[in-house]
């Protein structure tokens, strides 16, 4: 490949436009950061799904969820995260803390609702708690 062609595809990939998911987990990561977690994990993959974000709140393992809306017209966006959802992520959570040694540590659930208005500030909820481990 050519420095010209390089220099295009490095060029195209620092400036895409990330999607207004994409964004609110950035600006929740960068938020719980400056509330002292340390965030040990973004986009964790697994074949059951993905973890948004991992952190760590003194000796808590914190599995973090992060709903981003443009608006309030489809509801809050915490209200996002049903039964089903929080299923999901507590058999993530279990996977990941037993792939990582963890499981006697403790661990919660939070969720981190972003409200995103065109042209506005975010504002950003932190549900420390959120649920607990469903089954």
């Amino acid at each position: 490949m050519n420095p010209f062609h390089r220099l295009i595809r490095w060029f195209s990939a620092r400036f895409r436009r990330r999607t207004l998911g994409q964004r609110g987990e950035a600006l929740a990561a960068r938020f719980l950061r400056r509330q002292g977690f340390r965030i040990v994990g973004r986009g964790v993959r697994t074949g059951l799904g993905e973890l948004d974000l991992v952190a760590v709140d003194g000796r808590t393992v914190v599995f973090v969820e992060v709903k981003t809306r443009q608006t309030g017209q489809q509801g809050h966006p915490a209200e996002a995260v049903d039964l089903s959802k929080q299923r999901r992520l507590t058999l993530l959570a279990t996977a990941y803390l037993q792939r990582h040694g963890l499981l006697n540590h403790h661990a919660r659930f939070d969720v981190v609702a972003v409200t995103w208005p065109d042209g506005r500030r975010p504002r950003i909820e932190h549900i420390r708690n959120a649920f607990d481990a469903v089954d």
